[in-house]
């Protein structure tokens, strides 16, 4: 398993599921660049698959997705969800990250820096 999603999270998810066409849509996780501190999390929704670019596997009865090269970045992570007085979100906890941003969704990895923007 390439990485977990908590039981608050995948609460939160099947809702949002709700919303989408369930017999064809995965939850789908990943990198991209950017962030102030060069790499940020993609998490949404997706119907396709490239078999030859991603893997896919079933994390806490949740459809998963991720595109195969962001494996060594994100290993491991854990998917949260919390709630307070101001509302709710997504919480990442990344293993890999050697730095992280205070939005919390910006991270730098040894494995692959990428390139910073501002916030």
């Amino acid at each position: 398993m390439v990485l977990n999603i908590t039981d608050n999270a995948r609460l939160q998810i099947e809702e949002m599921l709700k919303e989408e066409d369930q017999e064809t849509v995965r939850l789908r996780f990943g990198v991209k660049g950017g962030g102030c501190s060069g790499l940020s999390y993609s998490l949404g929704f997706d119907y396709d698959i490239n078999k030859d670019l991603d893997t896919t596997e079933e994390v806490n009865g949740i459809p998963l997705t991720i595109f195969r090269q962001d494996i060594p970045v994100i290993e491991g992570t854990t998917i949260d969800f919390k709630q307070n007085m101001m509302g709710g979100g997504f919480t990442i906890e990344n293993p890999n990250a050697i730095v992280s941003c205070g939005c919390g969704s910006s991270f730098k990895a040894k494995e692959r820096e990428g390139t910073p923007e501002s916030c």
